[in-house]
């Protein structure tokens, strides 16, 4: 599940990208979410083949860090009114909802611990 939600996210960030970049001409923080939006994944899916229980939950707290990273990125661009509340919180609310997942695979791992 947590694997489909932050590759769809991923795809969508990397359109967002396009968009900010072509019709908004933002060229900076365009780039730092590209970057954190879509490492979520890219841990999510390092983590399939941790060596040990630490390591993935290494993974899974920097796929979180990552997560939290594009939302203050979010924040950023729709403060800035670079976005409008709309592209925000379309965005947002698929990155609230990986962040939930995150946050309880992370305590369940260290409950376990």
């Amino acid at each position: 599940m947590i694997q489909q939600k932050t590759i769809d996210f991923a795809v969508r960030i990397v359109n967002f990208y396009k968009h900010l970049c072509t019709d908004k001409k933002e060229f900076v923080i365009s780039k730092q979410i590209l970057r954190s939006g879509t490492s979520i994944g890219a841990n999510v899916r390092e983590s399939k083949n941790a060596q040990s229980d630490p390591d993935y939950l290494s993974k899974m707290n920097i796929a979180l860090k990552e997560a939290d990273e594009t939302q203050y990125w979010l924040e950023v661009l729709l403060r800035s009114e670079i976005i409008n509340g709309s592209e925000y919180n379309s965005l947002n609310e698929d990155l609230k909802e990986i962040i939930a997942v995150l946050i309880s695979i992370v305590k369940k791992l260290k409950e376990k611990k």
